[in-house]
């Protein structure tokens, strides 16, 4: 018999700081799960212990933090489960960082609900665009972000992991040739 509750949990999303317990844990969770991957596709092994501990020193989290980002993290029926950072590149662009649902959880409507909080926070933080890196290799990264409608760019920085470029204009922004109050009313 299954459990729907089971399978599609009660989910929350609040900011916390990126010094928290419970955000280090996800943190490095991601940070980890992404290099086995890399390491796994190129190189045929998992990574080090010191392999994470230069990711996680190379790509901080301390930009993730008010009043220019936000570290968002996911509860799935109060256990943690996932995250999300978003930081400001300029004053109508914010940079989505670090989304990662841990395994067990995903596939239950938890990536989805980050994605939207961390939008809008994006937009909370004055942006009209949000934009984010990806692998290749990550396809469902890649999946989930075409799902929601972001699209593909031209690179906007040159980290030599970074493969695949995503843009998405953020609801209520007014496009380069429309202006604010020119934009079509919700109803």
């Amino acid at each position: 018999m299954c459990d729907a509750a089971a399978l599609r949990p009660s989910w929350s999303v609040r900011a916390e700081p990126v010094v928290s317990p419970d955000a280090g844990a996800l943190l490095r969770e991601y940070y980890t799960e992404v290099a086995d991957r890399y390491f796994a596709l190129y190189e045929g092994r998992r990574s080090t212990p010191q392999e994470i501990e230069e990711g996680v020193a190379e790509y901080p989290s301390a930009d993730l933090t008010p009043p220019h980002g936000v570290l968002l993290v996911a509860r799935a029926s109060g256990v943690v489960a996932g995250c999300a950072g978003v930081r400001l590149l300029d004053g109508r662009t914010a940079e989505l960082k670090q989304m990662f649902v841990r395994a067990p959880w995903r596939g239950r409507g938890g990536a989805g609900r980050l994605l939207a909080a961390a939008e809008s926070a994006a937009a909370r933080l004055g942006a009209e665009r949000i934009r984010l890196d990806t692998r290749r290799d990550l396809v469902e990264a890649v999946a989930l972000y075409r799902r929601h409608g972001f699209v593909e760019i031209e690179p906007y920085h040159d980290d030599p992991y970074a493969e695949i470029f995503f843009e998405r204009r953020l609801a209520g922004a007014s496009g380069p040739d429309e202006p604010a109050d020119q934009r079509p009313s919700p109803g």
